[in-house]
């Protein structure tokens, strides 16, 4: 059976891709770029909450660094590829804008190893000697996609199992 590369919901999931990515790619140039975050980091929004500067050379919460970022690049390209040929063929909206969201995302985090060697990494919620992974705003889109996913999954999936069973 042949990949369909185009379904009804393609171009919401598009559009989740395109706005995930661009707010990322935005948000990193505006930290680096204007606000010059390295020369200011720490900056602390709340007791919570601090701007930091990460350079991330890994993978998710830097794990698995490495310096061959070309790896990881094809790496994330390849998922973006197969959740794209996925939300081809999904049926629900929530599905379709949760993969646009995981795939912009990626993207996101693909063109910072691409273009800067690593991908850029600004907040970090914190707890007396408690210390979050620093993140980004593409890790935000992926663990909301993410969230969405597992939601439609086992809550709007299971609602959708037992109505047509009744």
């Amino acid at each position: 059976m042949k990949p369909k590369l185009w379904g009804p919901l393609a171009p919401l999931t598009l559009g989740m891709a395109v706005i995930a990515f661009g707010l990322d790619q935005l948000h990193k140039y505006w930290m680096l770029e204007v606000y010059d975050i390295a020369g200011r980091a720490p900056v602390r929004i709340t007791k919570f909450l601090d701007l930091v500067m990460v350079w991330n050379t890994g993978v998710s919460y830097g794990l698995f660094s490495t310096h061959v970022q070309q790896w990881l690049v094809a790496l994330s390209v390849g998922i973006a590829i197969l959740l794209w040929i996925w939300a081809c063929g999904v049926r629900g909206a929530l599905a379709a804008a949760a993969l646009g969201l995981v795939i912009g995302g990626a993207l996101g985090n693909a063109a910072d190893r691409l273009t800067r060697g690593a991908v850029a990494d600004f907040f970090l919620f914190h707890y007396q000697q408690f210390n979050w992974y620093v993140f980004n705003v593409a890790d935000v889109a992926i663990v909301v996609g993410v969230g969405l996913l597992m939601y439609e999954s086992f809550v709007t999936g299971e609602r959708g199992k037992r109505r047509g069973k009744a």
